[in-house]
């Protein structure tokens, strides 16, 4: 089942690229691997897939032992600052950061440390009420502050799109990140990069990577669907 589902996604990622011009190498595909075995993600690995996203910061850090080293961890879920220092030399990108004061704890732990910590500044796009993020309008403020942190790097934006049955409704919401990283590039801001869009998951990844993403996020369309009691 897995083969079968990746050989559909890698299909639909190789449509949309060609839709839009675009070569398939300039696309990460994520495998988000939250609730499940470590059996299953050995699989898909197997298969070739290099790159895991998690939402739980225990659940990334029980599997990283378990599985190969090369296997390259995001942490894409809300992250408490609390949590901060159990992940961030586990995770090769953390997609989620929502806040100065997130960063700033990022800032903290990691120079402890002695690392640099590569963070995307998660966007809230659609303003939804139930998701985390900063209000577009609020993003380069915080970018200005968050670059003069010497142990954390910006390298781009991630948004988490409304739920639809209509992945073109959710077209805007990408137009809107994609424009906003550009607006961002032209400020030149010293310690900022925004070459990653980290956008589109299963029901509208072809339409995220029409749009510019640069890193999508796949759970459901290749691991089938999650178990909520987990």
């Amino acid at each position: 089942m897995l083969e079968t589902n990746l050989q559909e996604v890698e299909e639909k990622i190789r449509e949309a690229c060609k839709k839009a011009n675009r070569s398939r190498e300039d696309i990460t595909l994520i495998a988000v691997s939250k609730t499940k075995p470590v059996s299953m993600l050995q699989e898909v690995y197997d298969l070739g897939v290099r790159d895991f996203g998690e939402n739980k910061v225990q659940e990334l850090t029980d599997k990283v032992p378990e599985l190969p080293d090369d296997l390259r961890w995001h942490m894409i879920g809300h992250l408490q600052r609390n949590k901060v220092k159990q992940v961030i030399d586990k995770a090769v990108l953390i997609h989620s950061v929502d806040s100065i004061r997130l960063a700033q704890t990022i800032e903290i732990e990691a120079a402890k440390k002695e690392i640099i910590v590569p963070i995307l500044l998660e966007v809230n796009v659609a303003e939804e009420d139930s998701k985390f993020g900063l209000k577009v309008e609020e993003v380069l403020p915080a970018i200005e502050q968050i670059a003069t942190m010497p142990h954390v790097r910006i390298q781009g934006l991630m948004t988490i799109a409304p739920f639809v049955e209509n992945p073109e409704e959710n077209r805007t919401v990408f137009k809107r990140l994609q424009k906003l990283s550009v607006d961002i590039a032209k400020k030149n801001i010293d310690n900022v990069s925004v070459n990653i869009l980290s956008m589109g998951m299963t029901n509208d990844y072809q339409v995220a990577i029409e749009e510019g993403a640069t890193m999508i996020r796949v759970g459901t369309g290749i691991f089938g669907e999650r178990d909520y009691q987990i």
